[in-house]
């Protein structure tokens, strides 16, 4: 599953590198938890672009065969995420990102290069 992972990272990265957000990380986690084994934290400047970038992603991954497991947050577009079961995407909208520090608290993970 590792080498999938990456893989989904990967391709993760490089289509919301395509957008214009404020930040994006790709956190290896394999060593701080059961749940995934990557997380992608993209940090946008509105609500408006959260949905849309999410709405792009989903869709750009599905057109690649990869279909979301479960996702939340479309409701107030503030942190949407979409978890693709090894890697767990969490798109916030700035503030929320400031607020919540969901990059400090995995903090201890290996940080990989957004366009890995």
């Amino acid at each position: 599953m590792e080498k999938g992972s990456y893989s989904l990272a990967a391709k993760i990265s490089q289509i919301l590198d395509k957008k214009k957000l404020d930040s994006i990380e790709v956190i290896d986690v394999r060593e701080l938890t059961a749940l995934t084994d990557y997380f992608v934290i993209a940090v946008c400047s509105n609500t408006r672009q959260t949905k849309a970038t999410a709405e792009e992603l989903e869709y750009q991954l599905e057109q690649q065969g990869n279909m979301v497991y479960q996702k939340e947050g479309y409701s107030t577009s503030t942190w949407i995420l979409l978890d693709y079961l090894g890697v767990i995407v969490h798109i916030l909208y700035k503030e929320d990102a400031d607020f919540y520090g969901i990059h400090r608290l995995w903090q201890d993970g290996i940080q990989i290069s957004p366009s890995i």
